[in-house]
């Protein structure tokens, strides 16, 4: 029982650091907030984080009743959702920049905290498909796992972004879009994966 939580608990945090990777999101940061001084820094990583915490637990704890009002089948969620991660870990690997994390300059700090930061950068589809992925079927302990494991995500993610000048400077881009490029394929193998565990569960009928 024991063995099997901590595999969950690894499988859940692997897929949200890959999906969000808070190395790979720290030059984007620093691209739309370098300006700023570093208080409005740590004020725009803080709000961005928070909303994104909201809006995916929101998801976590709801989403067997969203899954019910629009009728949706946890084999056609599984089967889309992974098409869905394949696509942003393939992009990863082609070294572009998914259009599902696409983002746009914003000189509004109270807007770029909400978008394009929070908005898709940290919660978006892909971070949203990853989450509920793992609470499809699930009980209240691995939901509950799932939101503190993204609450840590969430975490490190405002440390990275507080520290982006700090982590820009002693890591490099090189080294970063290695990362990214690992990433991208953790990603596409966790995209396959939810493909076919999906297709498994529909024909299984």
């Amino acid at each position: 029982m024991n063995e099997n939580l901590f595999t969950f608990s690894l499988s859940v945090f692997t897929g949200f650091f890959a999906i969000m990777n808070p190395i790979a999101n720290t030059p984007i940061f620093l691209g739309l907030a370098g300006d700023q001084s570093d208080a409005v820094k740590k004020q725009i990583a803080k709000k961005a984080t928070l909303i994104a915490f909201i809006i995916v637990t929101v998801f976590v704890v709801l989403g067997k009743y969203i899954f019910e009002l629009f009728g949706i089948t946890i084999p056609a969620f599984k089967i889309t959702g992974g098409i869905l991660i394949f696509y942003v870990g393939f992009e990863m690997l082609m070294s572009k920049k998914s259009s599902i994390h696409g983002h746009k300059m914003n000189e509004d700090t109270e807007g770029i905290a909400i978008s394009p930061l929070a908005i898709p950068i940290l919660a978006g589809p892909g971070t949203i498909v990853t989450a509920m992925n793992h609470v499809t079927n699930a009980g209240y302990l691995k939901v509950g796992i799932v939101v503190v494991i993204f609450a840590l995500m969430v975490y490190l993610t405002y440390l990275a972004f507080s520290l982006s000048e700090y982590i820009l400077k002693k890591i490099g881009n090189n080294l970063i879009t290695v990362i990214g490029k690992i990433m991208g394929l953790i990603l596409a193998i966790m995209g396959n994966g939810m493909v076919i565990e999906g297709i498994r569960m529909a024909f299984n009928r």
